[in-house]
């Protein structure tokens, strides 16, 4: 898959003789299955004219631009694991623009002069409610009206579960519930982060429950505190594991609120310090506690180690 990075205005000039593209257009974060369809309709469109499939993307995240909001952005995915479920989804070409503010003043018109007409899309998949343009003023709508049969357009519908819309908004809020099973669903795959393993207390260890602490990478959602059943990705290979997250609060200072992230790997016994992982979320198993001495401590980590065995041994 190649991936090819665009900054508005100059780095597109450079770009003049493309070949034709069926292009799947948004901002993708979690890459769902409302996500998914989108790129497979574009997939789709592609083979009928037997031109390669491209995902258009943005980064970063337009609000760190255009402000408006105070809370720090986190993204379900980060642009390298987008790109890697791009590539799993049999993209040819990925084009990421990095959203900048002479980019959020494109009127529409423009966006498509650029961005459409100028990397030779044939043809323009996006969700419907897919805005575009200074403010968002473009609809896929316009998409369709400005295209004076230059490129098609396809409009995919609204894709819904039992409950409502799948969206990336509804996904954040069950992460922030600690709801893996139902965010599972809605991705079509557990949710996951990347990090690194550095060294923490290592007090887990002195209590038999040896942890790898990890530390995810800049800009990560992080599940609602608690115990969760999770599998690990190292060294090419997954393990089962039960993971912590939150404040440590048995043995830390209840004004610090430094968050961590530890995994306890079940028949595991390697240093992994300064390896990169995956962390795959499946369950929560409850939420965190604190507990009047190391015994109720031990005696709990135990019992969440063998519920995670159980539900693994379920799956």
């Amino acid at each position: 898959m190649e991936v090819i990075h665009l900054k508005y205005p100059h780095q597109l000039q450079q770009r003049e003789s493309m070949q034709p593209y069926s292009l799947a257009l948004g901002f993708f974060d979690g890459v769902h299955r409302g996500h998914q369809a989108v790129i497979k309709t574009a997939k789709e469109e592609g083979n009928k004219r037997q031109i390669p499939t491209a995902v258009m993307t943005f980064d970063p995240h337009p609000s760190l631009v255009l402000g408006g909001r105070n809370e720090k952005v986190f993204y379900i995915t980060l642009l390298q694991q987008k790109l890697q479920l791009f590539e799993e989804q049999g993209v040819d070409t990925v084009f990421v623009v990095h959203f900048t503010s002479d980019f959020a003043k494109l009127s529409p018109a423009a966006f498509i002069d650029t961005f459409i007409r100028g990397l030779n899309i044939q043809h323009v998949t996006a969700g419907f409610d897919y805005s575009f343009g200074a403010f968002g003023k473009g609809t896929m709508d316009d998409m369709r009206a400005l295209s004076n049969g230059e490129y098609g357009v396809t409009i995919v519908e609204k894709k819904t579960d039992d409950v409502e819309k799948i969206s990336s908004t509804r996904i954040r809020k069950l992460l922030q519930e600690g709801d893996m099973e139902e965010a599972t669903t809605l991705l079509g795959r557990p949710f996951e982060i990347n990090g690194i393993v550095v060294h923490g207390d290592k007090r887990g260890r002195t209590i038999g429950f040896p942890t790898a602490n990890v530390q995810a990478l800049e800009g990560t959602f992080i599940p609602a505190s608690g115990v969760y059943a999770v599998r690990l990705l190292v060294q090419n290979n997954w393990y089962d594991g039960v993971c912590n997250v939150g404040y440590k609060p048995t043995f830390k200072d209840p004004n610090d609120k430094q968050l961590s992230i530890e995994v306890h790997i079940l028949n595991f016994d390697k240093n992994i310090y300064g390896e990169e992982v995956h962390v795959a979320w499946y369950k929560r198993i409850r939420s965190e506690r604190k507990f009047d001495g190391i015994e109720a401590l031990k005696a709990q980590i135990e019992k969440d180690k063998q519920e995670a065995i159980r539900y693994f041994n379920d799956l």
